[in-house]
């Protein structure tokens, strides 16, 4: 289940996906377009820019732009930094992977098998999805690729 703080760094995102090309966008202007807490909003925006998915400019006509074009920014890649790792099981994740210590067998356990399928399944889906996508599925934002 996504955490409030990855939908609304997804709901952050897809607004500035949306108006990509037009300047920095305030925290506080994103925060009242998308009815989000602005504090929360802020922290969630300092993670994604500490982690280079945005940039900001302090100042007069300051705020956040992406980092870059719509299309090359994944959903996945969005997720893995507000939330960590994909895989439900530590066992199957290719960046925190630890060992399930009640496991006899790795290579058996039915457990491991189908978690790693729905973490293949799940970092596909996601890492194949751009904001510049969804914001085109959605229909509700004009973006430029």
């Amino acid at each position: 289940m996504l955490s409030r703080k990855s939908k609304y760094g997804l709901r952050a995102m897809l607004a500035l996906a949306a108006d990509a090309g037009r300047g920095p966008v305030q925290a506080a202007e994103l925060a009242e377009k998308q009815r989000l807490p602005r504090k929360f909003l802020e922290a969630i925006l300092l993670d994604l820019k500490r982690h280079g998915l945005v940039n900001s400019k302090k100042g007069r006509g300051g705020g956040y732009v992406l980092s870059r074009k719509p299309g090359d920014i994944t959903v996945g890649q969005i997720i893995r930094v507000l939330e960590g790792p994909l895989a439900l099981t530590p066992c199957v994740s290719q960046i925190a992977y630890r060992r399930c210590e009640e496991c006899m067998d790795e290579e058996t356990c039915g457990i491991r098998l189908a978690m790693k399928e729905v973490r293949d399944a799940t970092a596909h889906i996601l890492d194949n999805t751009t904001l510049a996508g969804l914001n085109a599925r959605s229909g509700v934002f004009r973006v430029d690729k």
